[in-house]
């Protein structure tokens, strides 16, 4: 199974930008999905999360900015992002799991995807 990140880009701090996660149809509507980002020189950090049953949970750093959706019972899971700071600027991956629960570990997450670039000027 594979995911596939897209969306990211270069904008202006204060702008927005809208992050696809998309997977085999079907099956990214069974697993919980995470966002994760690795900025240069710092460590992988999660950054948003929607469960199977659509609930959400999210980073500090991004609530009330950053929301996480799904668009219907398959592909693909959103992570719209606004209010967008420069130190928002990293690779965004996102990242599949089974299990039950809020999951903000990246060693929980089984499957992942390619990063999408997001550089947010100042």
């Amino acid at each position: 199974v594979q995911l596939q990140a897209s969306g990211g880009g270069l904008v202006q701090a204060g702008g927005s930008l809208r992050l696809s996660c998309a997977a085999s149809e079907g099956f990214i509507s069974r697993y919980a999905i995470g966002w994760f980002r690795r900025a240069p020189g710092k460590e992988r950090e999660f950054v948003a999360g929607i469960r199977w049953d659509s609930g959400t949970f999210y980073a500090d750093s991004v609530k009330g900015r950053f929301t996480c959706s799904r668009a219907n019972a398959k592909n693909p899971v959103y992570l719209q992002m606004n209010s967008l700071k420069p130190e928002d600027t990293a690779v965004y991956y996102c990242a599949a799991t089974s299990r039950v629960g809020n999951s903000y570990v990246p060693d929980e997450y089984y499957y992942w995807g390619q990063g999408t670039q997001v550089t947010v000027s100042s």
